[in-house]
């Protein structure tokens, strides 16, 4: 692995190169905050993707991409003089340093939930007005469900055990099943889906990533049953849903 002074040298690197582009690319030059946003969140998703696959070589690449995207947003703050690279990595040396004082201070914590516990009263104390106003609007529905869940988890704000957690699941899901009315229904079925997210975080799933998982899983099974009925000269548009479960169990049998 390389010497802390090599990644450095790497790092001051970058960000030559990337003083070079903003002068001399025309794409880059034109590039704003606004306009690389939805590349931002591409890449993300790519890492996301990669990480997902256990991909260590694809997880380095995007890494880079993402670490691009920060050093372009810090050099386009720079050039409105508003903030630079070092005042990005200040600040957010500052903040770790003040929400870790189990490290930097002298708080005790017996263990990880307490360390978030202190985190979440902390950042009240930076002044944040709201637990839940640091969580994004933008994020993923079924994201932003997780994050609220932990967030209020920080202040004692949660099921006893999972259990509890799952009774709450099974009352939504008789509240959805006997509601008849289509704009309360959808409500209900936001309920169980909250509810559900909240008891596989309490177990220790990710939901995001379980269901990230079986969207792969049935990708792949599908584009093996389209594989076999070609092999077949069927059409599965021609087929019966009983026809078509023939080929998805030969299917399953190839994974």
């Amino acid at each position: 692995m390389n010497t802390k002074q090599e990644k450095l040298e790497a790092f001051g690197r970058l960000l030559d190169i990337m003083d070079d582009l903003r002068e001399k690319c025309p794409w880059d030059q034109k590039q704003t905050l606004e306009s690389l946003r939805h590349l931002t969140l591409e890449e993300t998703y790519e890492l996301s993707d990669a990480i997902l696959q256990n991909d260590l070589q694809e997880i380095k690449k995007e890494l880079g991409d993402v670490l691009l995207h920060l050093v372009f947003y810090a050099k386009i703050g720079s050039e409105k003089e508003s903030f630079d690279i070092a005042d990005v990595i200040n600040s957010l040396n500052e903040k770790l340093i003040f929400r870790h004082p189990h490290i930097y201070g002298d708080t005790e914590v017996k263990d990880e939930e307490e360390v978030k516990q202190n985190w979440e009263k902390l950042k009240l104390k930076e002044g944040n007005k709201s637990i839940l106003g640091g969580v994004p609007k933008s994020l993923p529905s079924m994201v932003k469900a997780y994050r609220i869940q932990d967030k209020v988890k920080g202040i004692g704000f949660e099921f006893h055990d999972a259990e509890d957690a799952w009774k709450k699941v099974d009352e939504e899901i008789r509240e959805f099943h006997a509601e008849t009315d289509l704009g309360k229904k959808e409500q209900e079925l936001g309920d169980v889906f909250f509810s559900l997210i909240n008891y596989a975080r309490i177990v220790g799933i990710n939901p995001d990533s379980a269901l990230e998982r079986t969207n792969i899983k049935f990708i792949s099974r599908f584009q093996k049953m389209e594989h076999l009925a070609l092999e077949k000269n069927l059409k599965l548009a021609d087929l019966s849903l009983e026809e078509m479960d023939v080929l998805w169990e030969e299917a399953k049998l190839l994974q």
